[in-house]
């Protein structure tokens, strides 16, 4: 099930190995507690560019780093490595807009918490 038809890893897994790393991201870093934060981040913009095919079993390393940090909204930057190369198998990026975790409707200027935590990956 790992490789699709053409025997790669299908795009959309990509997406979803992005969406681990920026959760994984802000569970580590103490913002993100998933059942009860009372901010939360909703995608609202993805892109994925493919440089070299990944196949099952070929193992991942994910590079992140923030590209900016706004008033409401982050734009996170994710890397896909295979085996260890240090050429990016495929790069793309979220942006999240957080927002009042109850209404899901109004942004919500970034928590203090969240900035700090941005501080340690942001793009020089």
């Amino acid at each position: 099930m790992d490789n699709d038809v053409y025997g790669h890893v299908n795009n959309v897994t990509y997406y979803s190995w992005f969406d681990t790393v920026v959760a994984r991201f802000l569970i580590d870093s103490g913002f993100l507690h998933v059942p009860t934060a009372p901010v939360i981040g909703l995608v609202v913009e993805t892109q994925c560019r493919y440089f070299a095919p990944i196949a099952f079993p070929d193992t991942i390393t994910a590079g992140l780093r923030c590209g900016r940090a706004g008033n409401t909204s982050v734009r996170y930057e994710i890397a896909i490595f295979r085996n260890g190369e240090e050429e990016a198998s495929a790069e793309g990026h979220f942006v999240h807009v957080y927002v009042d975790r109850a209404t899901q409707k109004q942004p919500t200027p970034l928590p203090a918490a969240l900035r700090d935590a941005l501080a340690g990956i942001t793009a020089a």
